[in-house]
């Protein structure tokens, strides 16, 4: 067995603290994104990603409008107003991110980007529903009855086709905001 050695006091040491490191006082926090991707709420991309929402709706609106049969037919109409709502939804957001550019604030904060993860997942569930029964309906014409002789299909399927690009340039948005939204209720505690 090998002796132990105890010491019965404890003596003060002098420990010189080292000097403060130049730039670390500024750096953000460890959960502080230093650089905030492009596509994300209040950057460049996101107002690319927003406006190109808008244009593949307004397409789809002008093509489906420029036909006599969208108003007899539900889905059409539906997808007339599923587009409306993705348009005047995205337009507003791409205001909102340019003013955020203009004054130079972040929008990347829980409650903000709670609302535009809520607000992409509704218009984008309905513009997806909207395209998806336009489709089954124009493939129904097309293929099926062959009625196209009578009616516009490529202008169906051309709206149609608007409305789906519409539906693929919001995902990106809605990814980048239910990423960050479950990332920071995880932090908090909030989500399971």
């Amino acid at each position: 067995m090998l002796p132990v050695c105890r010491p019965s006091a404890v003596y003060p040491v002098a420990v010189v603290a080292p000097p403060p490191q130049v730039g670390l006082a500024d750096a953000p926090p460890p959960e502080v994104w230093t650089r905030i991707p492009q596509g994300t709420p209040g950057t460049l991309g996101g107002v690319g990603l927003r406006l190109l929402q808008a244009l593949f709706a307004a397409a789809s609106i002008a093509v489906m409008a420029s036909t006599d049969i969208f108003p007899f037919c539900s889905a059409f109409s539906y997808l007339i107003a599923a587009t409306s709502l993705q348009c005047l939804w995205s337009i507003a957001l791409a205001f909102v991110y340019i003013y955020a550019l203009l004054v130079k604030r972040s929008l990347i904060n829980l409650r903000a980007v709670r609302i535009f993860f809520i607000g992409d997942w509704i218009t984008g569930t309905v513009t997806l529903s909207a395209a998806c029964a336009s489709a089954g309906i124009t493939i129904l014409i097309d293929n099926d009855v062959k009625y196209c002789e009578a009616l516009p299909c490529l202008r169906l399927r051309t709206a149609v086709t608007m409305a789906f690009i519409s539906w693929c340039a919001l995902v990106p948005s809605f990814l980048f905001n239910f990423a960050y939204t479950t990332t920071a209720l995880a932090r908090l505690g909030m989500w399971a």
